[in-house]
């Protein structure tokens, strides 16, 4: 699983969980700078197999009327420092595990 941070998220958060989500990226790491919308992220997380980690409701609406790809993790009331969110993050990583898509078993 890799995961898109949300503009709203500190890119600090990133180093935090490299070793649990290698692939994992900020949008400003991947071309997308405070000017890109929701939907843009939306779409590139889409396009690009990233779970997005935001506290952003609108990709919770946007899963509502665009249906269920790609997935949001949403952290509510993330008002707390950087250090915090990161050792959250790694608590609930059996959880967010859950989200991935299982291959086929023959």
């Amino acid at each position: 699983m890799k995961l898109l941070f949300s503009e709203d998220l500190s890119r600090k958060l990133v180093p935090f969980v490299k070793d649990l989500f290698r692939r994992s990226a900020h949008v400003a790491r991947v071309g997308m700078n405070g000017s890109a919308s929701n939907r843009q992220v939306w779409d590139y997380a889409g396009q690009n197999g990233f779970v997005t980690i935001t506290v952003d409701n609108d990709f919770l609406s946007f899963a509502d009327t665009l249906g269920h790809s790609p997935k949001v993790i949403l952290l509510e009331i993330c008002d707390y420092p950087t250090n915090v969110a990161a050792r959250m993050i790694r608590a609930e990583v059996p959880e967010y595990w859950s989200l991935m898509p299982r291959p086929a078993l023959c």
